[in-house]
């Protein structure tokens, strides 16, 4: 709110300014291409979705006052979509009808609501929200939990390329159902659950490259599965065996839901397929969540300090901050501009603080706002050509020449080097 991200229009729901759409956009788009790259194919579904199906799931009664039901003007029953278990189902039984189809891996990204009785903790806690959901559509069980193995390990890589450590942790199923399901959970002090788990996974690395997602991953989700995590619905205290020392009792922010949950949907829907002799088989599915919105919260909780926010380079709205100190002065506006445009040549995001501002408030701001780094261009460097480059995440500065910044710019990760 601070910072200008986002705006409440009425209670958990909130407008998208420009800083903060930037960022949920660049979240979304690693969202995006950790799902293609494990051949996940991208639909969008509508906001709005008709009762029928969810009475059909049974779901429709069960699913509570959360659920916002309207009707139309012909009197139909409707509703403004939770979750889409029930839609994709009534897409897929549409579509496919034999097994030479399968797997089916399908997600889209798009708005959802939840009638939240409490809204709180702003975009962590609210009614109107972005999210990612993938669903799998498989013909036996040993499939389907390949295909949930598959997610496993994209979700871990997805928060790593968001420098997030999110810690897979058994969970409870809710509404959604099933009896295999994992929430990932990112440890932070303003977190809304209580959650265990054994100090070890905080050591775990997921490869940043080279995973083959048509071996079989049951060894590499094991990895992480093999220690106790459990968020407070799923703590049996009686069955932990870590040693106090080595158990981590803190709270959590989850990030992202993974469950599989068999034939709950497609037996009930009547999404069957052909078996290869000819059986009508009920289709073993799951599906896997991760809030886009809610990550933007997220990352500030778990990457912040006194001054504002510490945005990793990945999503930063923005990689580097340019602080003109003599606005108005022809030499500095000069040296300003000619750093601003090298920047947009290399298709670097660059903001351009060139306001009448004292010096102050623009420090102030521009950590406040929380870019990985600052070129800050003052009276006393131009006679010899020198700018203070100031990197966020520690505060660390040193002096350069205006004539290295492009060789900087292109050593960066946040550099398009094939421009």
């Amino acid at each position: 709110l601070r910072v200008g991200m986002i705006k409440q229009s009425s209670a958990g729901i909130y407008s998208w300014l420009p800083l903060g759409f930037k960022v949920m956009k660049k979240i979304e788009q690693i969202v995006r291409e950790e799902q293609n790259r494990i051949g996940v194919q991208e639909i969008l579904m509508p906001t709005i979705q008709s009762s029928e199906i969810w009475k059909e799931s049974g779901r429709y009664e069960d699913y509570g006052e959360e659920m916002l039901r309207i009707k139309d003007r012909q009197n139909r029953e409707m509703l403004y979509g939770p979750t889409n278990e029930e839609l994709i189902t009534d897409i897929f039984r549409t579509s496919i009808k034999s097994y030479k189809s399968l797997p089916q891996l399908l997600y889209h990204i798009q708005w959802k609501f939840r009638d939240e009785l409490r809204p709180r903790f702003g975009i962590m806690r609210c009614r109107e929200f972005f999210m990612k959901d993938a669903y799998s559509f498989d013909l036996l069980d040993e499939d389907a939990k390949f295909s949930y193995n598959k997610f496993f390990l994209s979700y871990l890589r997805t928060f790593k390329r968001l420098q997030l450590s999110a810690i897979p942790m058994a969970a409870d199923t809710g509404p959604i159902g099933g009896d295999l399901s994992h929430e990932f959970i990112i440890l932070a002090d303003t977190g809304e659950s209580e959650v265990f788990c054994d100090s070890r996974l905080l050591d775990l690395e997921i490869p940043s490259e080279g995973i083959d997602y048509n071996e079989n991953l049951q060894s590499m989700v094991d990895n992480w599965t093999c220690y106790y995590a459990a968020t407070d619905e799923k703590h049996e205290p009686h069955k932990c065996t870590v040693p106090d020392e080595m158990l981590i009792k803190a709270r959590g922010i989850e990030v992202g839901h993974i469950f599989y949950f068999g034939t709950k949907y497609s037996q009930k829907m009547n999404a069957f397929v052909q078996d290869s002799e000819g059986n009508k088989v009920a289709i073993e599915m799951g599906s896997y969540g991760i809030g886009v919105s809610r990550l933007v919260g997220a990352i500030i909780e778990s990457s912040h300090d006194e001054k504002g926010i510490i945005w990793p380079e990945s999503i930063a709205p923005w990689s580097i901050g340019l602080i003109n100190l003599n606005v108005g002065d022809p030499e500095s506006d000069e040296i300003c501009e000619k750093i601003y445009s090298g920047c947009s040549k290399y298709s670097v995001d660059m903001l351009y603080d060139d306001r009448n501002e004292r010096a102050g408030t623009k420090f102030a701001d521009m950590d406040l706002i929380g870019l990985p780094w600052q070129i800050i261009v003052g009276p006393r460097g131009l006679k010899t050509g020198v700018v203070e480059l100031k990197r966020r995440v520690d505060g660390e500065s040193k002096e350069m020449l205006v004539g290295d910044i492009p060789e900087w710019i292109k050593g960066r990760s946040f550099c398009d080097k094939e421009y």
